[in-house]
């Protein structure tokens, strides 16, 4: 049995970070899409593993959470009797260390308080200070928040008021609603105002719909199982804490954070699911 080398592994690896699409890297490396899947499942499974070991006992004092919508095999409204299990919308949740750019925690699911409930459990399972929280104004962080961590927490939410965007036709339906005011509300302890913010996060949405092909909109590159999905976003967020260089940091989150003081490359990453690759 052909076994792919090292150096073709970091190719795939890196194109599936970069935000290609399995076939057209299974096209640019001359490797069939199901060799490409093999590869984003394996390594996918050991970023998870890796990350769980990782990112403990995280000094952050200033976390901001949100979730972003994409959805697997069909869009909710579409879903149909006999489909694969899970098809339908999902949400990630993140959490974010706004000082050193770190994704401490994502969950993959709904977006009711049980998701909320389970993502801030891991949240705080990783986070060893207290801390300010800031999210959205999604009502379900209320109940997780004070389930998960009582007191011990500062935390506000920022309410977005949006108008109706502008335009006519597909003018109006391809533009965002126009966000015509913020409200800050405290709900936990003294947050401090002028750090109740949601801007960090929210780019880091932006650099997931980048770099991971099957979060942009108005394509067909999306996810065609729940279980594949969750290995993109395993080997995203490894590749953006520990391998890529924060352009206004310097350095990766992880080293910002005090997790490493080193740069992973990506045949780090592709060891981790195949340590005697060469």
């Amino acid at each position: 049995m052909n076994q792919l080398s090292l150096a073709k592994r970091v190719q795939i690896i890196n194109m599936l970070v970069e935000g290609s699409s399995l076939r057209s890297t299974s096209r640019v490396c001359d490797v069939s899409i199901n060799t490409v899947t093999k590869l984003l499942v394996d390594v996918g499974r050991a970023c998870e593993k890796f990350h769980d070991e990782k990112v403990r006992k995280v000094q952050a004092k200033n976390v901001q959470c949100d979730e972003i919508w994409s959805f697997v095999y069909a869009k909710e409204k579409n879903v149909k009797e006999g489909m694969v299990e899970g098809a339908g919308d999902v949400w990630t949740w993140t959490c974010l260390d706004s000082d050193s750019k770190l994704m401490i925690s994502w969950f993959v699911g709904s977006r009711d308080a049980n998701a909320a409930y389970e993502f801030l459990c891991d949240v705080r399972s990783r986070v060893s200070t207290r801390m300010q929280l800031t999210s959205d104004g999604h009502a379900a962080y209320r109940f997780a928040v004070d389930a998960v961590f009582g007191q011990y927490i500062d935390f506000a939410q920022l309410v977005k008021i949006y108008g109706h965007p502008e335009g006519k036709g597909n003018e109006k339906r391809y533009s965002p609603a126009e966000c015509t005011g913020t409200k800050l509300v405290t709900v936990t302890g003294r947050p401090d105002e002028t750090l109740i913010s949601t801007s960090h996060v929210e780019r880091q949405n932006l650099t997931m719909r980048m770099a991971m092909r099957r979060f942009t909109r108005l394509t067909n590159a999306f996810s065609k199982k729940v279980e594949n999905h969750c290995y993109a976003i395993a080997l995203h967020f490894v590749h953006y804490n520990w391998c890529r260089i924060h352009k206004t940091l310097r350095v990766t989150p992880a080293m910002e954070a005090g997790l490493t003081d080193e740069i992973m490359s990506i045949a780090d990453v592709v060891k981790l699911a195949y340590p005697d690759s060469k």
